[in-house]
């Protein structure tokens, strides 16, 4: 029997792998075990409890106060164990945290493939996003298959050294996991604040560490002279519980009309919020490929994306951090219906919610 090992230590990373999980344990004669490592022990637990993904190892390695020193250590230590009393014929991983390289590193140590799902994500400047841009370079240069999202993705893993015969493009297994959640919450209404006589509602979302300090101070800045200016339009914002971002809001945020800072969402509201807004400001990654497949405007709050295809395809717009660039650009859609429309009706190059399935048929083909 084949032996699967995923891994995984943040919501983003729970959501992604989740359908790969379920594919696999829905393919015979797999044995597929999941370790988590933790690092939002709360959105993690709830994560995996909506989406049934038992936790079969847990490193439990987030602690007060720590950096990415401790991070990286833990998880490389906490993951020689794991992989040495599974034995793993396969290790899966996802994405860019300090979790996914710690893990891909110590099974490269160890002799056992990696496979690294959403890989060829590129910004081409290591400090940006900061460390996830160095994370990616290190576990793509690690692992023996690489499940590149887009056809983008795989030109930029070709351009970094890696060989094409380990590339596969699948689509982003996040396109799978928003529409079962879309299907499972059908019609509910968001629960924690009336939508319903809103008319119009832009989500916020906003947490990176290179956004920290100045650039969120500006955002929230925007933010709320928004606010004031269209009194017809709300912000919902499910602010991360980072001190550095709760120390900006109550700097920038501290009676604002009409900008509802709420905790953060459940994925299943967090996706309903998202159905049911207008507009989406976020410097997320996986917004920006969420929000373009329920047909709303992404404005990326960043300077560069590891997604250009959202911009290539007119579903996302990079504004940065400027508060008139913000400001401006959030003008245009609320006053300009056809540039609304334009970004609303374009099509989503991220995927078409069967990436899971290709990726399990993959592994079983380098298996058999």
């Amino acid at each position: 029997m084949n032996r699967v090992l995923l891994v995984f230590g943040t919501r983003p990373e729970i959501i992604k792998l989740a359908p790969v999980y379920h594919a696999m344990k829905r393919r015979a004669p797999w044995e597929t075990l999941v370790c988590t490592t933790a690092q939002h022990r709360d959105m993690l637990d709830e994560m995996m409890t909506f989406f049934k993904v038992p936790g079969d190892y847990d490193l439990n390695v987030m602690t007060p106060g720590q950096d990415l020193f401790d991070v990286t250590t833990k998880v490389l230590l906490g993951m020689r164990g794991v992989l040495a009393a599974v034995k793993p014929d396969m290790l899966i991983v996802q994405g860019d945290t300090t979790t996914v390289m710690a893990a891909s590193l110590a099974a490269f140590y160890l002799g056992i493939p990696t496979g690294h799902v959403e890989a060829g994500l590129r910004t081409g400047d290591m400090r940006n996003p900061f460390p996830e841009e160095l994370n990616r370079y290190i576990t793509d240069a690690v692992s023996a298959l690489h499940f590149a999202p887009t056809e983008t993705a795989r030109d930029a893993l070709i351009r970094s050294g890696i060989g094409p015969e380990g590339i596969h493009v699948t689509g982003n297994t996040i396109i799978d996991a928003l529409l079962f959640t879309l299907r499972k919450v059908n019609d509910e209404p968001f629960a924690a604040l009336d939508l319903s006589a809103i008319e119009k509602v832009a989500l916020l979302t906003t947490h990176r560490r290179e956004s920290f300090g100045e650039p969120l101070r500006n955002t929230l800045r925007a933010v709320r002279a928004l606010a004031a200016r269209y009194p017809q339009l709300h912000f919902v914002f499910p602010a991360h519980p980072n001190p550095n971002v709760r120390q900006a809001i109550a700097e920038c945020l501290d009676e604002a009309e009409r900008v509802h800072v709420l905790p953060p969402q459940p994925y299943p509201e967090f996706v309903k919020l998202m159905r049911d807004c207008d507009i989406v400001l976020s410097d997320s990654g996986g917004v920006q490929e969420e929000a373009p497949t329920i047909g709303k405007p992404v404005l990326v709050l960043r300077d560069t994306t590891e997604r250009p295809e959202g911009i290539a395809a007119g579903t996302a717009r990079l504004v940065g951090t400027d508060p008139q660039r913000i400001e401006s650009e959030v003008a245009r859609l609320l006053d300009d219906e056809q540039a609304y429309a334009a970004m609303a009706a374009a099509a989503t190059p991220y995927g078409d919610g069967h990436a899971a399935g290709r990726i399990v048929d993959i592994i079983a083909d380098t298996q058999a």
